[in-house]
């Protein structure tokens, strides 16, 4: 810092700078302007050595990751002008006392302070104040606050007091003294409170010149019998209220001035605009930005709407509603002044309209998530916009065709067609975009190389998606790129088989998607390196080989945001401690050894969120040191390892654990007793262990959220606790193959969850495709192992085939409660190879969601009930090896299994075991009847015959007879059927790399 020691001016604003606020900046003396905000990457304390900056006239520290208290020696900075401590979450005291910060004029505070008498008389103290903001201090209930408010409102330009939980009575009060504010006051946001529409009418009378208001994210839902008429309001936000009783009919008489109108998200339908009678029509003229996003509209009439009231608009949104049908061709022809057209994420379809590209000032075009169809190149070569146009983003449609060439769009700088039906290669030409910062082309059917000369130009880039195509990168390895990119998606194109090496030059990355790209080599050391800046990086799905370097980096990502997918390559060895601080860790499906190092050394594990080390080579006993995840870990996953040893008690310390899967190891012991403080889990799956003893009472009493519960395949003994039953959640029960003795409990209806029909989501763990164009991450449900038709398969998407129980393998007896019977969302039930006797409950018969019923190698008796044919899902029935008796019933669906669902069973009879029955009348016909139609049928077989035999003739002869004989009809055919395979065959071609894509994801 010492070369910077005479800096004056610092404004790292919106940039990608990552971590803690560096203590040295408290030793630039002379420093007078700084602002930090905007990063959403920094993240700790506020230092206290910012309080040496006694020149400082202006500190902006806002949207950051920022926590605690205000350091009180902010209090010193006695020429500040400006403070914004602004969507941060800050806590305690307000330690500002009278005569600090004398000559404040601009205050944003937001945080969940600790708000006394002291801080509203120092609030009162700053004279010079005009601009005041406010956010999430609890007003309400505070008068010695609202009444300093009231008393410096006169001398205020700007008040925001954002979530705050105001009531109307407390704005009566702030304003009961001021009947003309338009002296001073001209903006306020009273946004996120309880108001209603009586504040609306209330600041009308009291803010004449009121010029921006916003009330968004109140409870304004009736309109006033007449509007408000501010003279001066230029902009309105009534946004996220319940408008559905407004009816807007013809202008928007809020006021004469008004250019700005926000109603997003307050339920306007169709019915909230109505078209007066040609004679009552008028624009409103003043009207320049209309938004309406995120509300009900389905039908064309908001666009007539449009057309006949808000001519004149520079931007209008719509995205995000229901709006359906195709796009009004005059469109463009109308709105001809629109700069901004946000149409995304609704059911329009059919072509782009032409006349969107007679729109010459448009300059961001918004169309995505839409059915739009119709070919790029025919909506493209139209546009006179293509020397303005900054923003094209035409993704999530059906748009096909090739990339056309847009080197004309020499303003582009944002381009996002990605998620269409593109076809073809990508032109050279896209590279002489040189304005271009963003670049998403991925989900499409590209094809080809991608080399130089489409990136040499494109200085500016700082985002690329290539994702889910099929093409190949080739660059030289001496190449070093002309942008510095912040995100980079090239997932399932072909990278390798070499580790890309022109990723050295990008010192900048945060996002990194290269898996399922074909590289099979070692991992270079620079590139973990590259990780202190890298907060989401997936490289699963290749070949990379060799160990993870244990450098002494710092992942600088932004709070819960670094996710690190490694899965399905060849690493090996220990796991470093560095990769310990990710929020979501994911090494599954490589020959990772050891555990204990990687969790048990001095680490910062301390908010890891997922861990997925399944399908590794990890031996040993599990770890003891689980307790400095106790508030972080949710999701863990260690099944396909080799480990041996107990559970260890330290496990119950993961307080917040929602899944827990252990499956497939050498496990040995008792269930921990200490697992009844993971009260939150959903998944518990420690099947195919050496467990032993019995099922604990607390897995019922205290783990009341499980849905999955899997103990297959242990040494489990004793009887199936009645306790289970508290279980209302569960969806899959699985005690299968272990030594459980006794009955099945009777109170099985307690199972709530599986009396619904019908699919219900499950717990969920995090997936290794990541969102490019966000810091979100997609989803995956939970790998599960259920036996399915007589086999173990473990399913990615098993809430299709929840719903299940299987208690099959062990000792159990007794007869099957009849309350199973309740369980009508049940889609699975395995009850096989017990001791179970008497008969078969004929109230199985209502579970009509059932496609697999195994009931074999048991001792049931009597006969089986014909209720079985309602069943009409049933696929897989096996009721062989029982004692069952009488007549198989013959009805519906049951006629469809073979004998082998019933052989064993010796007084089982019926047409399926080609047995019959007692009483059965036998009746043999004589085979020449049937050869020689003595039955008297053999006229109307006759008959028949020679009809299907004329009909043939005719039928052939008549289609192919001029085909053969006539030539002009043979080509015609000829060009039909070769025009038909070659579409076959490109239908085939395009289709099947994204098939096999679709496989591997």
């Amino acid at each position: 810092m010492d070369s910077f020691k005479n800096l004056r001016y610092l404004n790292l604003s919106w940039s990608t700078f990552a971590g803690s606020i560096p203590y040295a900046l408290g030793n630039l003396s002379k420093l007078e302007y700084l602002d930090l905000s905007n990063s959403y990457r920094l993240r700790g304390k506020i230092p206290s050595q910012l309080g040496k900056l006694t020149n400082l006239r202006y500190l902006d520290l806002s949207y950051n990751y920022l926590h605690g208290e205000i350091p009180y020696q902010l209090g010193n900075l006695s020429q500040l002008r400006y403070l914004v401590l602004w969507q941060i979450s800050l806590s305690g005291a307000i330690p500002f006392q009278v005569g600090n910060l004398p000559f404040l004029k601009f205050l944003r505070l937001g945080g969940n302070f600790d708000i006394s008498i002291k801080d509203a008389t120092w609030l009162s103290s700053l004279s010079s104040l005009d601009t005041l903001g406010l956010m999430l201090l609890p007003l309400d209930s505070s008068y010695h606050w609202l009444k300093t408010i009231r008393e410096i409102i006169p001398n205020l330009r700007e008040l925001r007091l954002v979530g705050c939980s105001l009531s109307d009575d407390n704005i009566s009060y702030l304003f009961h003294f001021h009947s003309d504010l338009s002296t001073s006051l001209s903006f306020i946001d009273l946004s996120d409170n309880m108001l209603t529409s009586s504040t609306f009418q209330l600041l009308f009378n009291y803010s004449l010149h009121l010029q921006k208001l916003y009330l968004s994210h109140n409870n304004i839902v009736s309109p006033s019998p007449h509007y408000p008429n501010f003279p001066s309001l230029m902009t309105l936000d009534l946004s996220e209220n319940n408008m559905t009783s407004w009816i807007f009919q013809g202008n928007l008489n809020f006021s004469s001035r008004l250019q700005n109108l926000h109603l997003q998200d307050c339920g306007l339908t169709d019915k909230s605009f109505l078209l007066p009678s040609a004679s009552i029509r008028t624009s409103s003229s003043s009207l320049v930005t209309l938004d309406l996003s995120d509300n009900l509209l389905k039908s064309s009439t908001i666009f007539h709407w449009v057309f006949n009231f808000t001519p004149n608009l520079h931007s209008l949104r719509l995205d995000r509603n229901t709006l359906e049908g195709l796009l009004p061709n005059g469109f463009g022809n109308v709105m001809n002044s629109l700069e901004v057209l946000t149409l995304s994420s609704n059911n329009l379809q059919g072509d782009i309209p032409a006349s969107l590209g007679y729109i010459c000032t448009l300059h961001d075009l918004e169309l995505s998530d839409n059915k739009f169809s119709g070919k790029i190149y025919s909506f493209i070569q139209n546009s006179s916009w293509y020397n303005r146009l900054e923003n094209l983003d035409l993704s999530h449609n059906w748009i096909s065709g090739m990339v056309p060439n847009l080197s004309s769009f020499t303003s582009l700088s944002s381009l996002d067609i990605s998620h269409n039906q593109l076809s073809g290669e990508i032109p050279k030409t896209i590279g002489l975009l040189q304005e271009l910062e963003f670049l998403n082309l991925e989900d499409n059917y590209l094809v080809g190389d991608i080399n130089e000369l489409h990136l040499i130009n494109l200085s500016k880039l700082e985002m690329l998606g290539l994702t889910d195509n099929s093409l190949s990168l080739k660059f030289a390895t001496t190449w070093v790129p002309p942008f510095q990119l912040l995100r980079l998606g090239l997932s399932a194109c072909k990278c390798g088989p070499s580790f890309p090496s022109w990723l050295q030059t990008q010192s900048h990355l945060e996002f990194l998607d290269i898996s399922d790209a074909e590289i099979d080599d070692f991992v270079p050391e620079w590139f973990w390196n590259k990780l202190q800046s890298i907060s989401q990086l997936n490289m699963s799905h290749n070949s990379l080989k060799g160990t993870i370097p244990n450098l002494p980096i710092k992942l600088t990502g932004g709070y819960d945001t670094e996710f690190i997918y490694l899965s399905f390559n060849q690493l090996e060895g220990e796991i470093p401690a560095f990769l310990s601080q990710a929020y979501i860790l994911d090494l599954s499906n490589n020959k990772i050894s050891d555990l204990n190092m990687f969790l048990c050394r001095k680490s910062e594990t301390t908010r890891m969120q997922t861990l997925d080390l399944s399908n590794n080579q990890i031996m040993g006993q599990l770890p003891s040191c689980w307790e400095h995840l106790k508030r972080s870990l949710n999701f863990l996953d260690l099944r396909n390892n080799k480990l041996s040893g107990k559970i260890p008690q330290s496990m119950g310390t993961l307080v917040n654990l929602q899944s827990l899967v252990l499956r497939n190891n050498s496990l040995i012991g008792e269930l921990p007793f200490t697992l009844t403080s993971c009260t939150k889990l959903v998944i518990l799956d420690v099947g195919e262990n050496f467990l032993s003893g019995a099922i604990p009472s607390w897995v019922g009493e205290n783990l009341q959220q499980l849905e999955i519960l899997s103990l297959r395949v242990n040494n489990l003994s004793g009887s199936v606790p009645v306790h289970l039953c508290y279980l209302r959640q569960i969806r899959l029960l699985d005690l299968s193959r272990n030594h459980l003795s006794g009955g099945i409990p009777t109170c099985l209806k307690n199972f709530t969850a599986m009396m619904e029909r019908g699919v219900v989501a499950i717990g969920r763990e995090m997936s290794p495709k990541m969102s490019f164009q966000s810091n979100s991450y997609g989803s995956r449900d939970t790998e599960i192992l259920i036996m399915w038709k007589g086999q173990d398969y473990e399913f990615w998407n098993p809430e299709y085939l929840l719903k299940s129980i299987d208690l099959s393998g062990n000792e159990l007896t007794g007869e099957i409660p009849k309350e199973l019977g309740y369980l009508l969302g049940l889609v699975s039930l395995n009850l096989s190879r017990n001791h179970f006797h008497g008969e078969i409950p004929r109230e199985i018969g209502n579970l009509d969601s059932l496609e697999f019923l195994d009931l074999s190698r048991n001792n049931f008796s009597g006969n089986i009930p014909s209720t079985l044919s309602n069943i009409d899902r049933l696929g897989m029935l096996d009721l062989s090896h029982n004692n069952l008796s009488g007549r198989i019933p013959w009805g519906r669906h049951l006629q469809t299994f073979d004998a082998s669902s019933f052989e064993g069973n010796i007084d089982l009879c019926g047409e399926q075991l080609k047995k019959s029955c007692p009483g059965d009348e036998k009746t043999i016909q004589p085979q020449e009847v049937a050869i020689d139609g003595v039955n008297g049928n053999s006229a109307f077989y006759g008959a028949l015959y020679i009809s299907l035999g004329l009909g043939f003739f005719t039928g052939f002869w008549g289609l192919l007879g001029p085909i053969l004989l006539w030539r002009p009809w043979r080509f015609a055919y000829i060009r039909f059927l070769n025009r038909l395979v070659d579409n076959v065959l490109v239908t085939v071609e395009i289709n099947v790399p994204k098939f096999n894509r679709w496989l591997k994801a």
